[in-house]
């Protein structure tokens, strides 16, 4: 395999990633007793979030963008393979649920599709022409953003994301565990949380998977908070869909307003079982069908329709 300075064969490539080195003080860890293992893993763990802890600048300079286009009915879209898209589909398939997002968007895009979920798609990572197709089938529009996400930085699939989001005028993240990555250097926001060597030598899905995950729950909540999609800190975007759903909204309705439960019955009766509704009702004093104006005034932001029906 010929190599060339800005190709160089894989290997050498990943020898010189933090993600990928070797620790030779760990090469006997397989005769340590159980829990001298878990405490080693544990304290590897422990020090994942002093590494998001350095980027939090970088962090909240891409929500608060993300935020701005998805006001705009944009879509937030993560894209990545294996763990990393793994964790891109967990996030994006979490938000329905507990923000009532619209189907599609949120989405998350894997290298080799749904069945890379819960089995390896080979080469389906080494191709940069998958994620243009995977993009293409979503028709990407400048109010989009394409969150490419990658522990080595350098996988072709998240690169490829970006890049050709970007060239279609989307807003673009790359969050890599590596500093220097192609990932950040091709995205408009790149956020690089260095978590080092992991405890089996080259298993992303350890360190770098939790600070991935640590910053994907960061992006998708504090652009939900940014979006109205929460009241303080209680979830009252929540769709009800199960018994348990169900109860939770009579609690949220119940911490944000104080009131009697007959009356947070009537209320979320009057709403079609819409939380954030039910609280205007009960809050400002108003009828089901004035909540519901009063809210699509304010653009879904619950402070701002107290305000107005106070006003």
């Amino acid at each position: 395999m010929t190599s060339t300075p800005h190709h160089p064969d894989l290997r050498s490539q990943l020898e010189t990633l933090a993600t990928e080195a070797f620790r030779p003080e760990l090469a006997e860890i397989d005769r340590l007793p159980t829990l001298d293992i878990t405490r080693l893993m544990n304290g590897e763990d422990a020090a994942v979030a002093a590494a998001v802890a350095e980027r939090l600048p970088e962090i909240a300079a891409a929500i608060d963008a993300v935020a701005v286009r998805m006001a705009r009915g944009g879509r937030l879209v993560y894209a990545g393979a294996g763990t990393a898209g793994r964790l891109g589909v967990l996030d994006a398939s979490e938000c329905p649920p507990t923000f009532n997002t619209a189907p599609g968007q949120v989405v998350g895009l894997i290298a080799g599709g749904p069945d890379a979920m819960v089995t390896s798609i080979e080469g389906a990572e080494d191709s940069p022409e998958l994620a243009r197709a995977d993009l293409d089938a979503l028709a990407l529009t400048a109010d989009d953003t394409v969150v490419g996400v990658s522990a080595s930085g350098r996988t072709p699939y998240a690169v490829g994301a970006v890049e050709y989001a970007r060239s279609l005028g989307a807003l673009t993240v790359g969050l890599a565990c590596n500093r220097g990555s192609a990932l950040a250097a091709a995205a408009e926001h790149g956020i690089e949380v260095v978590t080092g060597p992991e405890l089996l030598t080259g298993s992303t899905r350890l360190k770098a998977g939790t600070a991935q995950k640590l910053v994907l729950n960061m992006l998708s909540t504090i652009t939900m908070i940014r979006l109205g999609k929460t009241y303080g800190n209680l979830m009252v975007d929540v769709r009800a869909s199960n018994e348990k759903l169900r109860a939770r909204s009579r609690r949220i309705v119940a911490l944000a307003t104080g009131a009697a439960d007959d009356e947070i019955e009537r209320a979320l009766t009057a709403t079609d079982g819409e939380v954030k509704h039910a609280i205007l009702v009960l809050l400002a004093d108003v009828d089901g069908p004035t909540a519901a104006r009063l809210l699509t005034e304010s653009g879904g932001h619950l402070r701002a329709a107290l305000t107005g029906a106070h006003g």
